[in-house]
């Protein structure tokens, strides 16, 4: 285990995470989905080919990548108002974020199966960063995650005891919608 975790150190240091040593350690895991580092002219491949053409096993797009207009909607709020994202960008950014979380969900998959768990928590997931070198972000993170269980709390609080039938629909770690989450630091 430890060394899986120095190569997805290595990993993210070097930017190097959809290749060969990434699609080898899905395969040793038994994952059978292919590498989200695969190029946009597959990607518009994939998309245009018959159905009897795809593997049974692979899993479809829209279950493997976050939603594109979620992405461009979080670019566009880090560019000036008339700018404008190339189609090639939005998907590679698409590829690398949903890369980027199967790395860290995987990592802190781990160190649940290893603590014979079921559930990742927000603080699984900040272990994971940690052990995976992102600690310049764990603490922001941290602040986050603190900001937004005491804002559940006194959601919880408010609507008095017993649950309610929407308790949680969507929430999660930095998940919920609601506008009582906090902002991030």
């Amino acid at each position: 285990a430890s060394e899986r975790a120095s190569e997805r150190a290595r990993c993210a240091r070097v930017g190097d995470c959809g290749g060969a040593s990434a699609a080898a350690a899905r395969g040793a895991r038994g994952e059978t989905r292919p590498s989200p580092a695969a190029s946009a002219g597959s990607r518009r491949a994939r998309r245009t080919a018959a159905p009897d053409a795809t593997m049974q096993d692979e899993v479809r797009e829209q279950d493997r990548y976050l939603p594109v207009a979620n992405i461009n909607r979080i670019m566009k709020r880090s560019l000036p108002a008339n700018a404008k994202i190339a189609k090639d960008a939005k998907e590679t950014v698409q590829e690398c974020v949903s890369e980027f979380i199967s790395f860290i969900t995987s990592e802190a998959s781990d160190k649940v199966l290893a603590e014979k768990r079921k559930t990742i928590t927000g603080d699984d997931v900040l272990w994971a960063m940690s052990t995976l070198g992102f600690d310049k972000y764990v603490e922001p993170l941290k602040i986050y995650l603190t900001r937004y269980r005491e804002s559940v709390k006194g959601d919880k609080a408010e609507k008095g005891p017993g649950p309610s039938p929407m308790e949680g629909a969507g929430a999660g770690f930095g998940g919920a919608s609601s506008s009582s989450t906090p902002p991030m630091p």
